[in-house]
């Protein structure tokens, strides 16, 4: 990994600006990028398995573990729907959480910008943390534009495709602008902001995804029940 400078993220969220290095910075290159880079997985780490295991919890809630993905422009819906689905699921008695990509940008995510690369790794974690709620036993809904088809494979690969539901809000991109409720698509128009999906980033959509939602065609809370019912129809929200 280069190291030109410093990076200071836009009030926006959407880009980061370059800051030219200090002497001081220059000095501590290599301690920088020992702290950021990826690290190989050591040989001396040793995974340990609980003994109380996925199906003992999946047995004590009564439901199974899965990870619905929900991906598409922004302002297409994704976080409104997921919520409104945890909510219906809440109401059941039944254990939901979700992770919005927005709000996992504050932290776990906060030093990522727009990059392709940053882009991969902000999916990379949240699949992480999915896996970890689903492993609980938990329905987590991730919402998150996460717009490149490799990156949303991987992030099946490591939750396991028998628990992995993609869902692509599928609004149109003239709806996406018109709502602009973040005023990104305003931002990016202007100049404001680069990197902004649909703008001037691609946004790949899922070719065989397990459902395929538009909000613009029906009312929110009426997707989150076509979520619900294909979660109950596939066996997730009963005992193993």
């Amino acid at each position: 990994m280069s190291w030109p400078g410093t990076y200071r993220a836009d009030r926006g969220g959407q880009t980061f600006r370059g800051i030219a290095p200090s002497p001081e910075i220059r000095r501590c290159g290599p301690i920088l990028r020992a702290v950021t880079e990826p690290r190989r997985r050591s040989p001396e780490v040793t995974y340990h398995p609980s003994p109380v295991t996925r199906a003992d919890r999946e047995r004590l809630l009564g439901q199974r573990g899965v990870v619905v993905w929900l991906t598409g422009l922004s302002g297409s819906g994704k976080s409104t729907l997921a919520g409104l689905a945890a909510r219906h699921l809440h109401e059941r008695g039944r254990l939901a959480y979700v992770l919005d990509g927005d709000n996992l940008r504050h932290g776990l995510c906060g030093d990522l910008g727009f990059s392709p690369a940053d882009r991969a790794e902000n999916v990379r974690r949240l699949a992480e943390v999915a896996a970890l709620l689903a492993d609980v036993g938990a329905v987590t809904f991730v919402a998150a534009v996460s717009p490149y088809r490799r990156d949303r494979a991987l992030a099946r690969d490591r939750i396991g495709t028998e628990r992995f539901v993609e869902v692509h809000v599928a609004t149109p991109l003239d709806v996406c602008r018109a709502r602009d409720p973040k005023g990104l698509y305003r931002r990016a128009e202007a100049g404001e902001i680069a990197g902004m999906t649909g703008i001037d980033a691609p946004y790949e959509p899922p070719e065989h995804p397990d459902l395929r939602l538009a909000s613009d065609d029906d009312p929110p809370d009426a997707l989150a029940v076509r979520i619900v019912a294909h979660l109950e129809t596939r066996g997730f929200l009963s005992a193993p």
